[in-house]
């Protein structure tokens, strides 16, 4: 789907390679670690990078797919282990995605003893992620060999094979810095979003067949730079309240139209989207107490009675043009082949059942808590 933008002085075949048969996420994270680095320094990196500074990187990049959208990288993958290892000080910027470049989360990171996952990572990543550009000269040669052959050929090297970087020291023992070609500083400042398109393809390639059950991946993998506005939904479940009281399915109080919040029936975390088949009025209270839980089994047929009551009385008092355009979502993802099925409460509790129902057992089985009743 990518190609990356070809450069008579460099490598590209090499560097469009740095994924091959790769079985776990480290490659990727450090790649477009590696990259968020050199951008954050406005391309201008002259000294050597840490490999700590690196794998510090890696580890904010997969504390949102992992901790707060509870991806799978693996079952061998050491980096989610270490996070959930990790008594980080998660504060309310970092779940806002206020945190802006990471900068809480790194430094959240930083405070604490990973000195294990530091020299577990540099053992093999900083060298096999560059291999490609060495193939030939280490084609047969034994795994132990690899890593200080690589070290040598990219330091003799440096001039005329221009791999993306060089290490700080002759030995493996005395490694701990990349020093990156020039060149390539160059060449990601000019090509900074393809080269970022192409590694995050390839990265959510790799987390789809990881993931294959969960929705919405694509979106899980990097930390939004914002939540979407709610305003458009907020305008129809106040368009349905004008003309019908509604009570709160969890707490039992009446909604006061002025003053309602959305609940993401199934947490937002988990879709990652705010389609309106998923929201319900509550109030902000009710909301805040249920955070990212599943309800319990008590609330559902409830919410889809109050789900089939918003859909009546917008159909009843908008017009047909825009209430149509407002349930789409609901014929696309409930899979309800025409639109007046949806009023219809036979035909929509079942569509829930069968569309709801294995999702929520998969959030469960994936780390949401369960079960959550409004006390």
């Amino acid at each position: 789907m990518y190609n990356l933008p070809n450069d008579d002085s460099l490598d590209i075949s090499a560097l469009s390679r740095l994924f091959e048969s790769t079985t776990n996420s480290y490659k990727y994270l450090y790649f477009l670690s590696l990259l968020d680095i050199i951008r954050r320094n406005n391309f201008d990196i002259v000294s050597p990078i840490s490999f700590k500074d690196i794998i510090v990187e890696m580890l904010a990049n997969a504390w949102y797919p992992h901790n707060y959208f509870k991806l799978s990288f693996g079952t061998q993958d050491h980096i989610s282990n270490k996070l959930d290892s990790l008594k980080l000080e998660i504060t309310e910027p970092i779940l806002k995605f206020r945190d802006t470049d990471k900068k809480l989360l790194r430094t959240a990171i930083s405070n604490q003893n990973i000195n294990d996952i530091v020299a577990f990572i540099s053992n093999y990543v900083p060298y096999r992620l560059i291999r490609p550009f060495f193939a030939e000269d280490t084609r047969g040669f034994k795994d132990y060999d690899v890593n200080s052959a690589i070290i040598n050929l990219s330091k003799n090297k440096f001039d005329n094979k221009k791999p993306l970087y060089c290490f700080n020291a002759q030995k493996q023992k005395d490694c701990n810095a990349i020093i990156l070609y020039p060149d390539w500083i160059d060449y990601f400042k000019k090509n900074y979003v393809l080269v970022r398109g192409w590694a995050s393809w390839e990265w959510l390639k790799y987390m789809q067949q990881r993931n294959p059950n969960i929705p919405n991946v694509v979106n899980k993998l990097f930390m939004p730079q914002q939540r979407d506005s709610l305003s458009k939904q907020t305008k129809y479940w106040k368009t349905v309240l004008t003309y019908r009281e509604i009570n709160c399915i969890y707490s039992e109080v009446q909604l006061n139209k002025n003053e309602i919040s959305l609940d993401h029936y199934l947490p937002w975390s988990f879709v990652a989207h705010d389609q309106l088949w998923n929201l319900i009025p509550t109030t902000p209270s009710v909301n805040s107490s249920k955070s990212n839980n599943l309800p319990s089994q008590i609330y559902f047929a409830d919410f889809i009675n109050l789900q089939h009551l918003g859909l009546t009385v917008s159909y009843n008092h908008i017009p047909q043009n825009k209430w149509l355009k407002d349930i789409e979502p609901f014929i696309c993802d409930l899979k309800i082949n025409q639109a007046d099925n949806l009023l219809n409460l036979e035909i929509l509790t079942n569509a829930y059942e069968i569309t709801l129902q294995p999702l929520i057992t998969l959030a469960s089985n994936q780390g949401f808590s369960a079960n959550w009743v409004y006390a």
